[in-house]
């Protein structure tokens, strides 16, 4: 039942176990779809969905399975067979009130054609004739389970138009960031560690309730010196050309970064769709205004993360042949591909950020340039769910 659901919803990531789609099968089996498309949508998401995060992603696949089909006012053969598998037994006495929920498709269609024959006007309210309000099968502003709309306009919002809605998209973990996203996900680089030296100023609980009990209760504090993060970060940004779409997004992550008071130091460096035998201190990428890169590597040790955003897009030759930059003035005598062979080398940690989606990198014209890439430093793209790995990478040694 609805097995097209269960690999729509593996398609767009999220990972539902049988024992988890078994669980709901069982709870349709026991009713608790209540006879609706929109029940079923909201007990299949509380059921399969496990972090707000893929609520998008659930919605997207309910689109791909249900588009077109909407209850109450649209009951197609389908759904309509689904209701009627999914009502729990009658009760003696209840007979009457619910056998209209049993009509398959063609009984659905006589009983509205012989109430069109018997029905002589209009009327409103009621749970039998076709017209508006009241708890009838047939007519508009009213509400049955398994009605079909006849005119008016729909009330209750659909199944389907919840999902297309797509209110969580902004919850996906795999979307672009915002600047706040880059703020919360560079925080959790930190890495404290205890000062050698220093006044002891910061009260340490967890002594100070030890040596209390020592004490027979009565009250000792103890002091430590505080901690203080030793991340030092370095950040290179490919400015410029193909990278002019993604400008605002690399705008938010520097400003995440310059907001950010929990790193030890922190350097911005650019570089020109490839780095080569200097890197510019602005995104101008003048070099009247740039260092050596053999004077950047001797500036920072290899105790610094180092992380590279780009797209990783260019000419074969920028990254493979001497003398193959477009910078006007460049003299790489060595290829850009042993540069960041280099700096991969030099540094105990780096990560490459990549905007562009993991899905497009083996499709886009740069396709050859990011394996390569890829194959010298980790590649992540620049997601939330990217970064967070990206991070991960960063706090483990090679």
């Amino acid at each position: 039942m609805f097995t097209g659901l269960f690999y729509a919803l593996r398609r767009e990531g999220v990972k539902v176990t049988v024992i988890e789609w078994l669980a709901l099968m069982e709870a349709l089996e026991l009713g608790l779809a209540n006879n609706s498309l929109i029940n079923f949508y909201y007990l299949a998401r509380s059921v399969l969905i496990k972090s707000e995060t893929q609520y998008d992603a659930f919605d997207r696949a309910f689109l791909q399975c249900f588009e077109g089909i909407e209850t109450p006012p649209e009951i197609t053969g389908e759904v309509l067979k689904w209701l009627e598998n999914a009502l729990p037994p009658l009760k003696v006495g209840q007979a009457d009130k619910v056998a209209d929920f049993h009509w398959s498709l063609d009984e659905l269609k006589k009983k509205l054609a012989e109430r069109l024959m018997k029905q002589t006007g209009e009327h409103h309210g009621g749970s039998h004739w076709i017209g508006t309000g009241g708890t009838s099968p047939f007519g508009h502003s009213g509400y049955h389970p398994a009605g079909v709309r006849i005119g008016g306009e729909s009330v209750n919002r659909s199944a389907v138009k919840v999902a297309a809605a797509r209110a969580y998209r902004d919850f996906r973990t795999d979307e672009t960031l915002n600047t706040r996203q880059f703020e919360l996900a560079l925080r959790k680089l930190r890495l404290l560690s205890t000062a050698v030296d220093g006044e002891r100023d910061v009260l340490d609980l967890d002594g100070t309730v030890e040596a209390t009990g020592r004490n027979a209760g009565r009250l000792e504090l103890v002091w430590a010196r505080g901690r203080k993060n030793n991340i030092k970060l370095l950040i290179l940004m490919d400015s410029g050309g193909s990278m002019n779409p993604y400008q605002r997004l690399c705008s938010r992550l520097f400003n995440a970064a310059n907001k950010s008071t929990h790193f030890r130091d922190l350097q911005f460096y650019y570089f020109h769709n490839c780095i080569y035998e200097v890197i510019f201190n602005d995104p101008f990428c003048l070099r009247k205004n740039a260092t050596g890169t053999y004077d950047f590597l001797r500036r920072y040790g290899p105790d610094y993360r180092l992380v590279i955003v780009g797209d990783a897009s260019m000419g074969p030759g920028e990254l493979l042949m001497s003398y193959g930059a477009l910078d006007w003035g460049a003299d790489n005598e060595e290829p850009g591909l042993t540069w960041l062979q280099r700096l991969a080398g030099h540094f105990e940690h780096s990560v490459w950020l990549n905007p562009i989606p993991r899905a497009h990198w083996e499709m886009v014209e740069g396709a050859r340039t990011i394996k390569l890439i890829g194959e010298v430093f980790p590649m992540f793209e620049l997601t939330l769910d990217g970064l967070n790995a990206a991070i991960k990478k960063l706090r483990v040694k090679k």
